[in-house]
């Protein structure tokens, strides 16, 4: 007799295998935290959130396999309680946030630029097909990744590509010491230390720059924390208020987010200031900046001056929400889905235009 989670998945398969068949789109969605993010919503929807539970979890070898529709909170919760936890601060829109969702948009927190992005601690996954197959990528260990890592390939692709119904991550053991220190600099000193600082051993866990305060964040052994603070300078922040503002940095609940425009500027870390009207808040060490209420002309004009892309956060529908690719690289991600989804069903058009 079948169990109700094969019940569960064979109902996503057959329900895919329809839409394939009769050339109708399907919208995937997990808990719908992340409706916001991307061009467009289209399509019949996938209910993902009754795939859930953690398939297997060994601290011993710090790994972690959940479903797609585990929340992000649970695996948390459990990871915590053994003194592990996810090293790139995946964000949370929502109680409900799934892994899945975590991993197809590809976002990670004030952690990634030390530590790194997600797509760096996935070790495995499978994908549901077009066509209703089951695919695996990888694994559970780091050596079971030989030749183009697909896994990979499914961070940030928003789930045009397909399901991914299951992901086995790398996770970290909790840092023995944390602690985050404030500055009084100029955005321009800020992003200067901050890249001074990148470039000798401290344990950096993030810096972020905010209407004239630089706030850095260190972590692991404790004398090492402690030789960190002594060379940094600056006030010690009380740990409650502390752990407030990386959560609201990581999770987007600072206050520049209740903006109705918000820009996402990638740029290199050591990029001076960009030419755009009011303060950013500035997170990666200076990799990434954050701009209220500017236009995407002007935002897009100072990323690419910079060298970087910019990204509509929140705004307007008929603004365009990703920088735009260039021919060749459009033509990959077209031959992608193509491979991938060859009936076009999976999310078309929440990525990019057309797909």
């Amino acid at each position: 007799m079948a169990s109700s989670e094969d019940a569960i998945l064979e109902g996503l398969r057959e329900q895919v295998r329809s839409a394939a068949a009769a050339h109708r789109p399907l919208r995937l969605r997990g808990s719908g935290s992340k409706d916001f993010y991307g061009e467009c919503l289209s399509g019949e929807v996938l209910e993902l959130a009754p795939w859930r539970g953690i398939v297997d979890y060994e601290p011993s070898e710090l790994v972690i396999t959940a479903r797609c529709g585990t929340a992000l909170a649970d695996i948390e919760s459990m990871l915590a309680a053994r003194g592990q936890f996810l090293p790139f601060e995946p964000p949370a829109f929502g109680p409900a946030t799934t892994l899945g969702g975590s991993i197809a948009a590809g976002l990670s927190g004030p952690r990634r630029m030390y530590a790194g992005a997600v797509r760096d601690f996935v070790l495995g996954t499978r994908l549901l097909t077009g066509a209703g197959e089951l695919l695996r990528f990888g694994g559970q260990v780091m050596k079971n990744v030989a030749g183009f890592d697909l896994s990979r390939l499914l961070c940030g692709s928003l789930g045009i590509l397909g399901v991914i119904t299951e992901v086995s991550l790398k996770v970290l053991p909790l840092p023995r010491a944390e602690a985050t220190v404030r500055l009084e600099l100029s955005a321009a000193e800020a992003v200067g230390q901050f890249n001074r600082w990148a470039g000798k051993p401290l344990p950096l866990s993030g810096a972020c720059w905010w209407q004239g305060q630089a706030l850095v964040r260190l972590s692991g052994a404790v004398p090492a924390v402690r030789a960190a603070r002594a060379l940094l300078g600056g006030e010690l922040l009380e740990d409650t208020r502390a752990r407030a503002w990386w959560e609201a940095l990581r999770h987007c609940s600072h206050p520049l987010f209740a903006s109705p425009v918000v820009w996402r500027v990638s740029v290199p870390a050591t990029a001076a200031a960009l030419d755009l009207p009011g303060a950013p808040l500035i997170d990666w060490g200076g990799a990434l900046r954050w701009y209220a209420d500017v236009s995407g002309e002007q935002a897009r004009a100072a990323a690419v001056a910079a060298g970087g892309t910019a990204l509509c956060w929140t705004g307007p529908a008929s603004v365009p929400r990703f920088h735009p690719l260039s021919g060749t690289v459009a033509a990959l991600h077209r031959r992608l889905k193509e491979r991938f989804d060859p009936q076009g069903i999976f999310n078309p058009g929440r990525l990019l235009p057309g797909l």
